[in-house]
């Protein structure tokens, strides 16, 4: 089967810029309070299996910090690079794992279905897979404030926060994918700031910085980063004039599927419809 232009995924980001910011920010001092807590959390929703996994990869985690909370519960973890370039594969045999990680990485990939279909292949029946990403309304203040500036400074605005996947659309990746038990939440992390550019020095210090493709390249003016921090302070502070910056983590699980595995009824197979329930309910009252 021959592919159409429309099966090539957009190139939303500059993956060889990503790595440069990914460098500076560990020459800077690397800023890891999300990561830290990713890594605590992963270990605890691991742990809640109840099961020991021989074989793990931890998947594109900028830092040690997850692979360091899975000793106890992975006989031998080990780390895997997102490529770069999306036509080079990830270095995963097919069936050759029973865990897959992966922590704040997989929000900057462009071909996302093929990266989880990759790894769903990598995987033995029965195995984990297991992944925090930022999505959802992260950085929406600074989203809104960036907007309203450029618009009343530059006349114009420009793509500045990457654009993230919420629930629905990750939960239809993973079904996609060939997933089994698919299961997605996020957890909703309010950082406060003296001010906006004490923000933007986390996200540099955290490699998150720009790096859309659509991305303007020609430097903004001073005047457009005074307006923006203006406004957010005038939106987003609290009483002590403090600033909130929202951060989304959305957790992502699935499964390779398994013979033992729970599985949804057939259509009809119900031994008792929805009405004689609700009946069958009423009468015990």
């Amino acid at each position: 089967m021959t592919s159409s232009p429309n099966d090539i995924p957009p190139r939303l980001f500059d993956r060889s810029l990503l790595r440069v910011r990914q460098n500076r920010a560990r020459r800077l001092g690397p800023a890891t309070f999300l990561l830290d807590r990713v890594a605590e959390d992963m270990a605890e929703r691991q742990q809640a299996v109840l099961r020991e996994f021989s074989e793990g990869v931890d998947i594109g985690t900028s830092g040690d910090q997850v692979r360091d909370a899975l000793t106890g519960g992975v006989s031998h973890m080990r780390a895997v690079a997102l490529p770069i370039s999306e036509s080079e594969p990830l270095a995963l045999a097919p069936g050759a794992i029973d865990l897959a990680v992966s922590a704040l990485a997989l929000q900057y990939v462009n071909d996302l279905p093929g990266v989880m279909a990759q790894i769903r292949r990598a995987l033995k029946p029965d195995g984990l897979f297991l992944a925090a990403m930022i999505g959802g309304e992260t950085l929406t203040e600074l989203r809104q404030s960036f907007a309203a500036a450029e618009a009343e400074i530059e006349g114009g605005v420009s793509p500045r926060v990457s654009p993230f996947a919420d629930l629905r659309d990750l939960g239809a990746l993973l079904q996609r994918a060939g997933f089994a038990l698919p299961v997605t939440d996020v957890d909703r992390i309010v950082v406060r700031y003296d001010n906006a550019f004490a923000l933007m020095q986390d996200l540099r210090r955290m490699g998150a910085t720009n790096i859309l493709n659509e991305r303007r390249r020609t430097p903004s003016r001073r005047a457009t980063f005074l307006k923006m921090a203006q406004i957010y302070a005038e939106r987003f502070s609290d009483s002590d004039g403090r600033i909130r910056a929202t951060f989304d983590i959305v957790w992502l699980s699935g499964w390779a599927p398994h013979e033992s595995q729970q599985k949804p009824l057939k259509p009809g197979s119900a031994k008792m419809s929805l009405a004689d329930a609700v009946n069958k309910a009423r009468d015990k009252k």
